[in-house]
């Protein structure tokens, strides 16, 4: 965890290199528009740039592997050969290599490497930093297994499961950043519950990432039929909320407004200082 400041609360811009992205209906499939937009979010704010190549949204069937590696590594290059920090969201150790031979930094695996045991000894191999978030099954059935009776404390016991399986395979535990899930096996009152009680997973001592952006517990908040767009703005005061909270960094994919409302929030606390 940081200590709640902006400064130190990164902003993680998503790029979906998919034809089906519930968030933004494939408008970066085309990898120069991928790159385009990479640059575009580093313009509006971001720190971290998170490309990845197959959907995660719920139902979602999974994408073969070469199609997977052709959809994110050139994207990964280019980026990264601009000196952007990029990270790649995928569930697969050969992508992950592949996208850390291109030039990515941090793996993003919703799996926490549950979905393929090549992972963890590529993380320990690459050295890079590792996000591990909380997950029990593909998207095709994972509405199923949001059956918890205390859902902070169930998140954090199997992310600590997770963390001892990671060590145990050589990843080192400063390389390592949890994700609480939100939205993956989890109904809305339970992605609440988390970000009300982060405090849960932080006694872990570890980086946390929230990923609550456009999410369908947002729209939930929103008049029916309203636009997925318009989660952006709930998706902002989650982001305040979480670096109030002192996470470390927060993956959004409206990134103009989050440097925005995450500034101030700085101006706020400058002024408490003063």
């Amino acid at each position: 965890m940081t200590d709640g400041s902006p400064s130190t609360t990164l902003i993680m811009g998503v790029v979906n290199v998919t034809p089906d992205s519930f968030s933004d209906g494939g408008r970066w499939f085309d990898a120069d528009a991928a790159i385009q937009h990479g640059l575009d979010l580093v313009a509006e704010g971001a720190d971290i740039v998170d490309v990845g190549g197959e959907s995660t949204r719920p139902g979602a069937a999974r994408v073969e592997p070469d199609e997977e590696l052709r959809r994110v590594v050139s994207v990964v290059r280019e980026l990264a050969a601009r000196g952007i920090r990029v990270s790649v969201d995928t569930m697969r150790a050969s992508t992950a290599l592949a996208a850390v031979e291109a030039g990515a930094e941090i793996i993003n695996d919703v799996s926490a490497g549950l979905a393929d045991d090549a992972m963890a000894p590529i993380v320990a191999e690459t050295g890079v930093h590792y996000v591990a978030m909380h997950w029990r099954g593909h998207s095709d059935r994972m509405d199923s297994l949001s059956v918890y009776d205390d859902v902070a404390v169930e998140v954090r016991d199997e992310l600590a499961t997770r963390i001892d399986a990671l060590a145990d395979a050589g990843v080192a535990s400063d390389r390592l950043i949890l994700d609480p899930g939100l939205g993956f096996s989890k109904r809305g009152e339970q992605n609440w519950e988390l970000l009300g009680r982060l405090d849960v997973l932080a006694g872990l001592g570890l980086p946390i990432l929230i990923g609550a952006s456009r999410k369908r517990f947002l729209g939930a908040l929103l008049p029916e039929g309203a636009d997925v767009l318009e989660r952006d703005l709930p998706t902002a005061v989650v982001s305040v909320l979480s670096a109030q909270a002192g996470a470390w960094g927060v993956r959004v994919h409206d990134v103009r407004g989050t440097r925005r409302a995450l500034d101030v929030l700085g101006a706020w606390q400058s002024g408490r200082r003063g």
